[in-house]
């Protein structure tokens, strides 16, 4: 410590290089911060069911395999369970095929399963009576100008008709509102269509759901309920898993990609990249001090003390870049989560600013071997003479 006035006056003696290298450190300890909030919430969803509202009961086996109409009823009869609706994906494209939008064909119920969005009385009573007739989210509703009383024509990207062609025409006869921006986002960008009127018009339903959503009576036996509703079908052949909302979302984006794998790859390149660049700081810094250090030795530093000195700056200079850009990632992933529709991003904990700190001070220690074994070797006469 008594040589830290020092290690401070080199680190900042370039003060623009510094800055802007510090800038760089605190935008991959931000960015390492924010991936691995997600990557905790990937891997914590689905641990418990406790506190949640609604549960989501899809196939143990695949997203894409279907679950029989008939476990509506048992399911409802599970002690815990509130209300029972499902649902299937619809696969809607609008104008062109590759224009897909989020489309449910839904039970009758299914809107009443989620407070959180509001549809007036007289386009409820509509959607209820109209076989063809849809709710479209009030965010779609206003970019393609929407409005009740219009022809809806979607081109569904898996189910065809009966006369084999894939074009779907529908009756708008409401218009969802989100009470809830946050957790009600989702339906802003969603169209819901009679699961009824949809298994009568494809010869490729034939009965069949693609999840249910049961809402339990109380949220602090959403486990136990989650585990008797998966007891219905043990050991059939369409086994069940049920859970959360967030996390049969996790478990879908899981069967499409290797989360762990993606954010590893990408923090592997960003501190690729921070060691190189943070490297090429310290060779600069004592490049250019390198008749300093040598009046350093003079006056009577070891080598050893010189090595450490340097160390000591490289460290620094990760440390400082480091707790800021996490610092930073404390502070936004709350925001972030609040605002992401549902997602819940945990903070840093007590384990990831361990991890991160033990990071800062690694990359610190290998950016700066090489040029604190140079400072370490450097040859006083040679220093002093500009050789």
């Amino acid at each position: 410590m008594k040589y830290l006035h020092l290690i401070w006056a080199a680190l900042f003696r370039r003060k623009t290089r510094t800055i802007l290298t510090l800038v760089s450190i605190i935008a991959a300890f931000l960015l390492f911060g924010m991936l691995d909030a997600v990557r905790t919430s990937f891997d914590q969803a689905g641990k418990s069911a406790n506190g949640a509202e609604r549960l989501q009961t899809g196939s143990k086996l695949s997203f894409i395999q279907t679950l029989p109409s008939s476990l509506e009823l048992p399911i409802g009869k599970v002690p815990g369970v509130k209300e029972v609706a499902y649902a299937n994906w619809f696969g809607g494209a609008y104008q062109d095929p590759h224009n897909q939008i989020f489309s449910f064909a839904v039970s009758p119920n299914y809107i009443d399963l989620f407070p959180e969005i509001e549809v007036g009385a007289d386009q409820r009573k509509a959607f209820d009576s109209t076989r063809t007739g849809v709710l479209v989210g009030e965010q779609l509703a206003q970019k393609y100008h929407w409005k009740v009383g219009d022809k809806l024509p979607l081109q569904s990207t898996i189910f065809p008709t009966h006369d084999g062609t894939k074009n779907w025409s529908f009756d708008i006869v409401g218009i969802m509102h989100p009470k809830d921006k946050n957790s009600g986002g989702m339906f802003n960008q969603l169209i819901l269509l009679h699961w009824k009127y949809f298994d009568e018009s494809t010869p490729y339903n034939r009965g069949s759901v693609g999840w249910y959503v049961s809402r339990v009576t109380d949220v602090n036996q959403a486990d136990r309920v989650a585990k008797a509703i998966d007891a219905i079908s043990a050991n059939s052949d369409h086994e069940t898993r049920t859970q959360t909302e967030q996390a049969a979302a996790a478990n879908w984006i899981k069967q499409l990609a290797d989360i762990g794998l993606i954010v590893g790859s990408i923090m592997g390149a960003v501190f690729f990249t921070l060691m190189l660049l943070s490297g090429n700081t310290m060779m600069q810094a004592v490049r250019e001090r390198t008749s300093e250090l040598a009046v350093l030795k003079t006056i009577g530093f070891s080598s050893r003390s010189v090595l450490c000195m340097v160390l000591a700056e490289s460290v620094l200079l990760l440390l400082i870049g480091g707790v800021l850009g996490l610092g930073i990632a404390t502070v936004l992933i709350p925001v972030v989560s609040a605002h992401s529709g549902g997602l819940s991003l945990p903070s840093p904990g007590m384990s990831n600013w361990v991890l991160g700190i033990g990071l800062m001070v690694l990359i610190g220690l290998v950016v700066g071997v090489l040029p604190a074994l140079r400072a370490m070797r450097l040859n006083i006469v040679d220093a002093l003479a500009g050789r």
